[in-house]
């Protein structure tokens, strides 16, 4: 048994790691400031001895006892986090010292959830972990690329200065049950589309390519990621490594939902990447991780999840 800390453990991939978490035996404590987390995330879990949930913001210091911590604490989506883009900044910034600080009083090993939005809109196909990205600085993404890209740079360097573990996670586009309908990012767009009978947007001429991991995968990679005993391995890609454009994926959002709705194209917004695809070689190699859930199993699952959201009114 561990005690083990999880910022932003109420959101969408937090609260899954919860639960696995649980599952496992540890005690979890969950810190969330629930800008784009949910109690109802987390709410089968309180009451349970071994889960405490406190509501903090990690850009503000806070002390506790911990032997692992999963940073997760960031909003994910380009509608949250450009919403308050200096909070996003600062939550990358100030909110990793925070944590590494904690980390190093009480010598607790550090997991960051990194992300492909590091490697921007990539000159390289599919992105490698040594790849250095192509982002814009100053562009409308820029406030969680670049942040994101120095929680890794504050990773590494007090990983050297203080002697501490610390492991990165980039975390290519997943998908799942509890990702927020109102998220607005491409899967849970489409299936709220498509189940509510609206035209599904597409941004661009839909030839832009994805990856989509689900949710239970990714939380595995992560897990065994924060586990893994050997040699430093750097940042590790996460992601499942089909690729498909949007058109194809709204294609599968309406198969599956039996809509009828229509694709509307809309105009591509600036700095969006036209292709992502991880390069998990690296994972494989270390992790003895790779997917086993396929798109089509993985979109079942969420749009039942979806259709439960809807009976309930919650979207």
């Amino acid at each position: 048994m561990k005690t083990v800390l999880v910022t932003g453990g109420a959101g969408f991939l937090g609260s899954h790691l919860c639960d696995r978490l649980i599952a496992r035996g540890d005690e979890v404590i969950c810190l969330d400031n629930f800008f784009t987390g949910h109690k109802e995330n987390v709410r089968h879990l309180i009451g349970n001895p071994r889960f405490e949930l406190i509501r903090h913001d990690i850009v503000h210091p806070i002390y506790l006892e911990a032997e692992q911590i999963y940073n997760l604490a960031c909003p994910a989506s380009p509608e949250a986090y450009q919403y308050n883009p200096i909070k996003t900044i600062k939550t990358s910034t100030v909110g990793m010292v925070n944590v590494l600080g904690l980390a190093k009083r009480c010598r607790a090993r550090v997991l960051q959830a990194s992300t492909s939005e590091v490697y921007g809109d990539p000159e390289v196909h599919p992105q490698t972990e040594d790849y250095w990205g192509h982002v814009n600085p100053i562009g409308p993404r820029s406030c969680y690329d670049e942040g994101k890209r120095v929680a890794e740079s504050l990773c590494v360097n007090y990983a050297q200065e203080h002697k501490m573990t610390v492991r990165l996670i980039r975390i290519f586009n997943t998908y799942g049950p509890r990702m927020d309908p109102r998220d607005g990012r491409v899967v849970s767009n489409f299936v709220m589309q498509a189940l509510k009978g609206e035209p599904l947007t597409i941004y661009g001429d839909g030839s832009q390519t994805r990856s989509f991991c689900y949710v239970a995968d990714l939380i595995e990679g992560m897990m065994r990621l924060m586990d893994y005993d050997g040699e430093d391995p750097g940042p590790v890609n996460v992601g499942n490594p089909g690729e498909y454009s949007m058109k194809q994926l709204a294609e599968a959002a309406l198969k599956l939902t039996g809509s009828k709705s229509k694709l509307e194209e809309r105009p591509l917004p600036k700095d969006d990447p036209t292709r992502r695809k991880p390069d998990i070689s690296k994972a494989k190699r270390l992790l003895g991780w790779e997917p086993k859930v396929d798109l089509e199993s993985g979109l079942k699952q969420t749009v039942e999840y979806y259709k439960s959201v809807i009976a309930e009114g919650r979207a």
